[in-house]
C-alpha cells in the first residue's frame, strides 16, 4: 500500500514538473540563438494559437509538427504546409503558393504586397482586406478535433458496454455513468424541470464533457496536447452564442413577455425594456468571460512560476518554483472540472428561465 502511494506521488510530481523540461528545452534553443529569455514571449506563445506544434529543441534546432495551412485567397483555394514559413512569425519570410506571395505575422497570414504597406496598428487579424480567409488546421483546431474524437470514442465505448452488459456498468461506463446522472439530477432537472429537461440533456452533456476534456488537454504539457483551447476567447464566445441561441429559441411567451412587457407601469417601459435586453446579452457574455479568464489565468500563473527559474538564472529557485507548479497543477485539475460544471450549470439555468411556465392568477 505504501509503495503504491509512493508511485502515485512520484507520477503526479513528474507530470506536474514536465513543463519545466519543456521550458528548459526552449531556453537552450534561445541561448543557442543568442537571445535572452523572454517570459512574455513564452506565455503568449502558449496561450495563443499557432500553425504548428513546437515539440522540443534538440541541439539548438526545433522539433516541430507542422499543420496544414488552408487559405481562400484571391486565386481560390490555397493549401500548403506551415513548414514553408520556416518558423518565421515576423513577416519577413515569403511563401509562394498558387501564384501568390504570403507572409506570416503573429500567426496571421497576409498578402505580401499589402502587408508591406501596413502600419503596426493595422497588422491585425480583423483587417480582412489585406489577408486571405484562413481555414487552417491550427493548434487549437487540432485540439478541438482531437477532443471531439476522444468524446466520441468514450461514449461509443459506453454504448457498447450497455448493449453487452445489462447489469451494473463496468470500466469506462462505470466511471461515466455517475457523471451523467450528476448532470441530469443536479444540473438539468433542478434548473429546467422534470417535464422538459430531457430535451436539453444531449447539449448539456456535450458541453460538460467537451469543456472538461479540453481543459485537461490544456494541462498536459507535451505533444499532441498542451493547447489552450478553452482559454481562447473566440472558442468560449462560440459556446456562449450556442447557449444564447438555444435559450432564445426555447423561450416561451412568458419569457419574452417579461422582456418586452415587464410587470411594471407602462411609463417605465422605455427604461425597463432596454435593461431586459441588455440582461439577455450579459448572460452569454458572463459565460464567455468566466471560462476564458479562469483557464487562461491558470496557464499564465504556471508558466510565470516556471519562468522565474530562467529570469533569476539560479538553480536554487527551481525547488521553490517546482513546489508551486505542483500545487497549481493539482489546483488546475480541480478548476478543469469546476469550470465545465459552472458553464453547464449556468447554461441549464438560462434555459430553465426561458422554458419556465408561470402561474397566472
Amino acid at each position: 500500500m505504501i509503495a503504491q502511494k509512493s508511485i502515485k506521488l512520484i507520477a503526479i510530481l513528474v507530470f506536474s514538473l514536465l513543463p519545466l523540461f519543456a521550458v528548459a528545452g526552449e531556453e537552450v534553443g534561445d541561448h543557442g540563438d543568442g537571445k535572452e529569455f523572454d517570459a512574455s514571449e513564452l506565455i503568449n506563445g502558449h496561450i495563443g494559437d499557432s500553425h504548428e506544434f513546437h515539440i522540443a529543441d534538440w541541439d539548438g534546432h526545433p522539433i516541430t509538427f507542422y499543420l496544414p495551412v488552408i487559405l481562400w485567397s484571391d486565386n481560390g483555394l490555397t493549401v500548403f504546409s506551415s513548414e514553408k514559413f520556416h518558423h518565421d512569425n515576423t513577416g519577413h519570410h515569403v511563401v509562394e503558393a498558387n501564384g501568390q506571395e504570403f507572409v506570416r505575422y503573429n500567426e496571421v497570414i497576409f498578402y505580401k504586397d499589402k502587408f508591406e504597406a501596413l502600419s503596426e496598428d493595422e497588422k491585425g487579424a480583423f483587417n480582412l482586406d489585406v489577408r486571405p480567409l484562413d481555414f487552417s488546421i491550427t493548434k487549437l483546431v487540432f485540439s478541438m478535433l482531437m477532443a471531439s474524437v476522444i468524446l466520441f470514442l468514450l461514449f461509443f465505448a459506453v454504448a457498447r458496454s450497455y448493449k453487452k452488459n445489462d447489469k451494473a456498468p463496468k470500466g469506462i461506463a462505470g466511471f461515466l455513468e455517475p457523471l451523467v446522472i450528476f448532470v441530469r439530477d443536479d444540473i438539468a432537472i433542478p434548473n429546467i424541470g422534470e417535464k422538459k429537461y430531457a430535451k436539453y440533456m444531449p447539449y448539456l452533456l456535450t458541453i460538460f464533457f467537451f469543456i472538461w476534456i479540453n481543459n485537461v488537454i490544456g494541462l498536459i504539457p507535451f505533444f499532441p496536447f498542451s493547447s489552450n483551447l478553452t482559454g481562447n476567447i473566440f472558442f468560449t464566445f462560440v459556446l456562449s452564442v450556442i447557449t444564447f441561441l438555444i435559450t432564445s429559441f426555447s423561450g416561451n411567451k412568458d419569457y419574452w413577455g417579461h422582456v418586452f412587457a415587464p410587470p411594471v407601469p407602462k411609463a417605465l417601459y422605455p427604461i425597463m425594456i432596454p435593461i431586459e435586453i441588455i440582461g439577455l446579452i450579459t448572460k452569454p457574455f458572463a459565460l464567455m468571460i468566466r471560462l476564458f479568464a479562469n483557464i487562461t489565468a491558470g496557464h499564465i500563473i504556471i508558466l510565470s512560476l516556471i519562468s522565474l527559474i530562467f529570469i533569476f538564472k539560479s538553480i536554487f529557485i527551481a525547488p521553490i518554483s517546482g513546489v508551486f507548479v505542483l500545487f497549481m497543477s493539482v489546483l488546475e485539475m480541480l478548476v478543469a472540472v469546476l469550470q465545465a460544471y459552472v458553464f453547464t450549470l449556468l447554461s441549464a439555468l438560462y434555459i430553465g428561465q426561458a422554458v419556465a411556465e408561470h402561474d397566472h392568477h
